[in-house]
């Protein structure tokens, strides 16, 4: 098994290393060279989102989604040191904490052990964030229609629905425009007519949330 330590030192020529670090005080392990660039990936695309709340407790967490209506989310670091994110998210039940499983080139929800039915696994967090958000238009949009993952807690069965990521604060307008740019599928087959710098701003947050 690697450390995170030691990665750090590995890592030192990389030129997003000041903004890309993990929490220093979250001596996670990887068990890959593959599963740490994940995850480097991962925490640069969450800073971006605007609504990842970084070191927050399952306590805070809970308190700033008291207040919001069911389907509200976010995402923070996991206390648990042997995962790296968390899925904080209000239910008509309360607030429910998810822990985002990752194993060196995916990431999925824990998986209930009374079920049989697998997770869907992907290679950003925010990927897995918006295939879990209703589809725009109802089930006929674009993702169509999809199995329900269900919250298992207290003896509840919970359906997971996330419909609006509670952000930390005001996005740029250009990240706004991109992530509207995002959700457009159409655009898929036209961004190589783009010119690079732009096609390289979206391919760097290609999330629609």
């Amino acid at each position: 098994m690697v450390t995170h330590s030691k990665f750090d030192s590995a890592m030192s020529s990389c030129p997003f290393e000041a903004s890309m670090r993990l929490p220093s005080y979250r001596y996670k392990t990887f068990s890959s060279k593959l599963q740490h660039q994940l995850i480097l990936s991962a925490v640069r695309k969450l800073q971006e989102s605007g609504f990842y709340w970084g070191t927050i407790s399952g306590k805070e967490a809970n308190g700033l989604l008291a207040a919001e209506p069911a389907g509200t989310f976010l995402i923070r670091d996991s206390s648990d040191n042997r995962h790296f994110f968390t899925l904080s998210v209000k239910t008509a039940s309360g607030t429910k904490n998810l822990r985002i499983q990752c194993d060196s080139c995916s990431f999925f929800l824990q998986t209930d052990p009374k079920s049989a039915q697998s997770v869907p696994r992907f290679d950003c967090v925010l990927k897995l964030v918006h295939h879990y958000m209703p589809p725009k238009g109802g089930p006929a949009g674009g993702n169509g229609a999809r199995a329900t993952y269900f919250i298992h807690s207290g003896g509840e069965k919970i359906p997971l629905e996330l419909l609006r990521p509670l952000s930390t604060g005001m996005s740029s307008l250009q990240h706004l425009c991109r992530k509207t740019v995002n959700g457009h599928l159409d655009m898929s087959s036209k961004r190589d007519q783009l010119p690079h710098p732009l096609k390289e701003f979206l391919q760097e947050y290609e999330a629609p949330i």
